[in-house]
């Protein structure tokens, strides 16, 4: 389908409880908060649209569902632990201590934390 090739995307967080997935996308992470409306909370997220969806009953799933590549994985991660967030480390992974996974083929870092409903968030810093 060449219409979707070249037409923005846009991205949706699912919540059960708007003002506190607010108070995280908005306070914690610094997200640049755009509208709201009856259904969701929008942000600009570099040029991407992302949407806080209020859904009830919404019961996060186990995968991820969003992520950001930065620049300097250690610096985003040490900025969000000193806002309140800790990051997951899964058994059997070969994490290090702060969270970060690296991929032996590529270097490239992987490091997970959830938003206050459990939908697992990542960061991720190309390898080189």
């Amino acid at each position: 389908m060449t219409i979707l090739t070249n037409a923005k995307a846009v991205t949706f967080i699912l919540t059960g409880n708007r003002e506190t997935a607010r108070a995280f996308y908005t306070g914690t992470l610094g997200l640049n908060e755009v509208g709201e409306d009856e259904y969701s909370v929008t942000y600009d997220l570099a040029g991407t649209e992302m949407r806080l969806t209020s859904i009830a009953d919404h019961v996060a799933g186990p995968h991820t569902v969003m992520g950001w590549d930065v620049t300097d994985i250690r610096t985003a991660i040490a900025e969000l632990k000193a806002k309140g967030l800790t990051f997951e480390i899964y058994e059997g992974f070969g994490q290090d201590p702060d969270g970060v996974w690296t991929d032996p083929g590529s270097g490239t870092m992987i490091a997970w934390f959830n938003d206050p409903e459990g939908n697992n968030l990542s960061l991720k810093q190309a390898g080189g």
